[in-house]
């Protein structure tokens, strides 16, 4: 489902993009049969996981949703809806979203290359988790750039405060979120990451209008989500077309665009301010 660029129709439709559960996609809470600890709503905010993300998002973290996702239910563009599991404790899901087989399907280095990210950017992951991103996103932006990783768990928030002093990210910090709102000023970012989370977030046109708010003139969001045929993700029924997340970005103002890299398990949708010149 990772095809060629391409724009998509107006008819298209959309459902995509920021951190909340930004890795071995949506896991059960390690060490448990079930999702014990993490049932309800992420983070106790309204059984919806928006603004994460995380697959991360966070986040829910950007890995470790496969399992975690089972059993959940809400309402999206499959009638599905949203996934609802929390992830509190950071630690917990370092196993599952930092795991070195990430790595393999996640390809991050291509992720950062589809974002198209100049040094001094400044950058939002949203539903970041427990940081897989942030050590990427560092290096791209450069010394003289910023990187926010947002969740709406305050313990992702922790981890990652820490994860950035201990790693010496000094471009790195991190900030709890709302479920419905990005909590992003207008026009204060460059690029908005959201890796295994849109999936999580409970009207997304809507969401995604926030997202362009938050956006510079040549600003950008990138929506990283499992296909259809993915081994790993949220259950069939929670999982969202690229051409279903195309429309929920335009919805929100945004031009959609579905882009090369080859992602064994996911598509990249990137959707660019309406108004902005052509990609740099």
């Amino acid at each position: 489902m990772h095809r060629r660029p391409r724009p998509f129709a107006s008819g298209a439709a959309l459902a995509a993009l920021l951190t909340g559960c930004s890795a071995t996609p949506d896991a059960a809470a390690p060490g448990s049969g079930a999702h014990a600890g993490h049932a309800g709503e992420h983070a106790g905010h309204h059984g919806e996981h928006a603004g994460h993300h995380g697959e991360h998002a966070g986040h829910a973290g950007h890995a470790g949703h496969a399992r975690a996702h089972a059993g959940h239910h809400g309402g999206d563009a499959h009638g599905a809806g949203p996934l609802v599991h929390r992830f509190e404790r950071a630690e917990d899901w370092v196993p599952e979203f930092e795991g070195p087989e990430r790595d393999a399907w996640q390809k991050p280095a291509d992720v950062i290359a589809a974002m198209r990210i100049a040094p001094g950017m400044r950058v939002a992951d949203l539903g970041a988790g427990t940081g897989y991103f942030l050590p990427h996103l560092s290096r791209a932006v450069g010394p003289t750039g910023a990187v926010v990783g947002l969740d709406i768990e305050r313990d992702m928030v922790r981890y990652m405060t820490e994860r950035a002093a201990r790693e010496r990210l000094a471009n790195v910090t991190a900030r709890q979120v709302g479920p419905a709102d990005p909590g992003l000023d207008p026009g204060s970012v460059d690029r908005i990451l959201v890796v295994n989370t849109w999936h999580h977030i409970p009207d997304r046109p809507a969401y995604a209008a926030k997202l362009r708010a938050a956006l510079r003139p040549d600003g950008a969001v990138v929506v990283v989500d499992f296909t259809d045929t993915a081994p790993h993700g949220p259950p069939k029924e929670h999982r969202i077309a690229p051409e279903a997340v195309a429309a929920e970005l335009r919805a929100g103002g945004l031009s959609p665009e579905v882009v090369a890299e080859d992602l064994p398990d996911q598509y990249i949708v990137v959707g660019r301010r309406a108004d902005a010149g052509p990609a740099r």
